[in-house]
């Protein structure tokens, strides 16, 4: 099971109950479990219009984490994916309706549809006043006559939510809640399906691709599309909501469908706001997990069209756990570096020989990008590669800037490149190594023997030895050997490195946290990359 649930029965109503024990005493249900689960606020009086949405669980933190004043007042819950009970929403309805009425705000499914229809129409014949609205947010397919209800959903709970925290009447949070529907799109895009408990994983999404236009049931989208990285799927996206929205000033919500990384939702966001129509986007929710698909790997962007009032509504503060809050545009601002981070670089100084030796060294370590990263991902975090490649691509963007014809100047400003550009423990000690390097150079020292104090300054701060699982079991034998020559050096470089293989314990860096039978046959990617180095040198 890779899922942390219990009975597949219960997944529900045990989510519910996490939910309203950790909302402070601000939720509660009423009694029917399990086949009547409906959230409702804790504060509530039935002095204003009411506002009750639901459907299918497995969309959380939708819907019960929109509960609280300015928002909903009831969720009523179905079982994963599936509408609720007629029973179930008329039960949500006859629970918060006072003579002010009460809203339905409803997405555009079948299901939801005919079941909350019919308990609306059950309610009313109990002499409630109830209206309902349909969600069909949904841009996937525009010549459709019935489009999905997605994430523009949670523009509706806003905006009507707020006039009826502020007291409007149950006309005007109807008239609100159709305008914004009429005014809102959405559409998303996933690189995989989601894992429904209970049922098998459908891969119907091939490795590369990804779907465009998909729903938040899991069910598939209007096509598979190459996947090119965030740029290139914002790109997809946008051009589809471009095509749907007008030249307006407009708010945005960028929700993850619930198995997308916090990193990868900012980047998206910002891919999104330097779009085509990131121009028009004046206010923004999120990114944030909002209304997903279970664990989809994916994301959706919902705008809608802003009219006079709507950034107040969509400002005021409400009490549920789900909304992110709306925010207004700005301006990116920056700050100058402090005094001491802008550091005093010896003079540009021109020479190709070394020039062309520095490049050839940095491409190498851009080629073993990927090796690099595998060999990584056995013992560390992955990302060695990475590091190493940032660090080379910006070293040869700074190669003109470079005091070339000066080594000494050379090692001390390789130091501060590396400082500022290497993430990592490797990029302070390798700053380390090449600034001691240079101040050794200084004092007239050969470059094997500076770059011997460069390696004992970066063991003594960053403690790694001979024998611990590291660069330095590379490092260390080539820059012995180097006298011997560069063919001597890369020998030893690769023995060292090799040796690294056969050791079950590291003693320094993230594989210290890793079991022996992890390690064991895998080279430490460090003192691959030092060996690589010599060898290519050798060559």
């Amino acid at each position: 099971m890779k899922q942390f649930i219990n009975e597949k029965e219960d997944m529900v109503t045990e989510a519910i109950d996490g939910i309203i024990a950790t909302s402070g005493g601000a939720l509660t249900r009423l009694d029917g479990y399990p086949h009547i689960r409906v959230v409702v606020r804790s504060d509530w009086d039935k002095s204003k219009v009411a506002l009750v949405s639901g459907g299918g669980s497995g969309h959380e933190p939708a819907h019960a984490g929109f509960v609280g004043a300015g928002m909903l007042t009831a969720a009523v819950c179905g079982d994963v994916f599936a509408s609720p009970s007629v029973d179930a929403v008329l039960a949500g309805i006859l629970a918060v309706t006072g003579p002010a009425g009460c809203l339905l705000i409803v997405k555009n499914y079948t299901g939801d549809r005919l079941n909350f229809g019919l308990a609306a129409e059950r309610a009313r014949a109990f002499g409630h006043k109830v209206s309902m609205v349909i969600v069909d947010d949904d841009v996937a397919l525009p010549d459709l006559p019935q489009a999905r209800g997605l994430a523009g959903t949670l523009f509706v709970h806003k905006i009507a939510g707020a006039m009826a925290e502020n007291g409007a009447d149950l006309e005007a949070c109807a008239a609100a809640a159709k305008r914004v529907i009429k005014g809102s799109r959405s559409i998303g895009m996933s690189l995989d399906t989601c894992t429904v408990p209970g049922s098998p994983k459908e891969n119907r999404i091939p490795h590369g691709m990804a779907e465009l236009g998909l729903g938040i049931h899991g069910e598939a989208g209007v096509e598979q599309v190459i996947s090119g990285g965030a740029k290139d799927a914002v790109a997809k996206v946008t051009e589809k909501l471009a095509a749907a929205i007008p030249d307006t000033p407009h708010v945005a919500l960028v929700n993850n469908l619930g198995g997308a990384s916090v990193l990868e939702m900012s980047i998206l966001t910002h891919g999104f706001l330097a779009s085509p129509i990131g121009d028009r986007i004046k206010m923004i929710v999120g990114p944030d997990a909002m209304m997903t698909a279970l664990d989809m790997h994916g994301f959706s962007i919902s705008v809608m069209e802003l009219s006079p009032g709507d950034d107040e509504l969509l400002a005021q503060p409400v009490t549920v756990p789900g909304w992110p809050g709306c925010k207004p545009m700005a301006a990116l601002k920056t700050l100058p570096l402090p005094d001491g981070l802008s550091p005093v670089r010896a003079p540009a100084s021109p020479h190709e020989p070394t020039k062309a030796f520095l490049t050839t060294c940095c491409q190498v370590l851009i080629e073993s990008e990927a090796d690099l990263n595998t060999l990584d991902a056995k013992s560390g975090d992955g990302d060695t590669g990475s590091t190493l490649a940032t660090a080379a691509r910006a070293l040869i963007d700074a190669m003109d800037t470079l005091p070339l014809a000066d080594h000494t100047q050379l090692y001390r400003a390789i130091g501060l490149e590396l400082s500022q550009t290497m993430g990592g423990s490797s990029g302070v000690l390798l700053a380390i190594f090449f600034a001691a390097a240079g101040d050794a150079s200084s004092s007239g020292m050969p470059m094997r023997e500076a770059l011997q104090i460069g390696l004992d300054r970066m063991r003594q701060i960053g403690g790694a030895n001979p024998g611990d699982r590291t660069m330095v079991d590379a490092l260390m034998p080539a820059l012995d050997a180097l006298d011997a020559g560069l063919s001597q050096a890369a020998s030893a470089a690769r023995t060292g490195a090799d040796y690294t293989a056969t050791l079950t314990t590291a003693k320094a860096g993230r594989a210290t946290y890793i079991n022996a039978e992890q390690l064991e046959g895998h080279t430490d990617p460090g003192a691959e990359a030092v060996a690589r180095l010599f060898e290519h040198l050798a060559s």
